[in-house]
């Protein structure tokens, strides 16, 4: 089976994320997309509760179709876990299985800072996309949703129901908070 690894903190999943899941099995670059929540940020971001963010993307995968699941592995791993140790870590627990990473454009400048890149490259050959001006030739783009301009709009007030799916939003505000 080929499954995409499409990792990210999820502070909320948006249309963008499932944009992202859809286009990877229509356009036949996979057979299921496992959305892999961060457990801790690398970087130290605050993030909503992990379980919070499991649940939001479960939502989304249900709108997006059968093919997307929601994978909580870093969970188990050490925090924080570097994409290198949580593609490991999947590819033995399913040696039947090819995985490969989704990245964005914007990645490719930082790739030279991230633990193991050149291997990661070898192993887990990334789909590369690009999202708003970040494009990549050869690469599709997807419009320019981010997590952290969904939060600010909702500290805000401002509306987001054409950023986030409405199950998906329910769930981020009954249980994550709009932190």
């Amino acid at each position: 089976m080929r499954v995409a690894v499409f990792g990210g903190s999820f502070n909320p999943p948006h249309v963008g994320h499932a944009m992202i899941a859809g286009w990877l099995r229509w356009a036949d670059r996979c057979d299921e997309v496992w959305l892999t929540p961060a457990h801790v940020h690398a970087l130290g971001k605050p993030l909503a509760p992990f379980a919070a963010r499991v649940r939001a993307c479960e939502r989304m995968a249900e709108l997006v179709g059968g093919h997307v699941r929601v994978c909580p592995i870093e969970a188990t791993l050490p925090s924080p876990s570097f994409t290198v140790v949580t593609l490991d870590a999947l590819s033995a627990a399913h040696p039947d299985h090819q995985f490969r990473l989704i990245v964005g454009a914007d990645i490719l400048r930082q790739a030279h800072q991230w633990r193991e890149w050149q291997r990661i490259e070898r192993d887990y050959a990334p789909i590369v996309l690009g999202r708003g001006a970040e494009a990549v030739a050869g690469a599709p783009s997807f419009p320019d949703v981010s997590s952290s301009e969904i939060r600010a709009r909702l500290q805000r007030g401002e509306p987001v129901d054409h950023l986030v799916p409405r199950s998906v939003l329910a769930e981020w505000l009954g249980k994550a908070g709009a932190a």
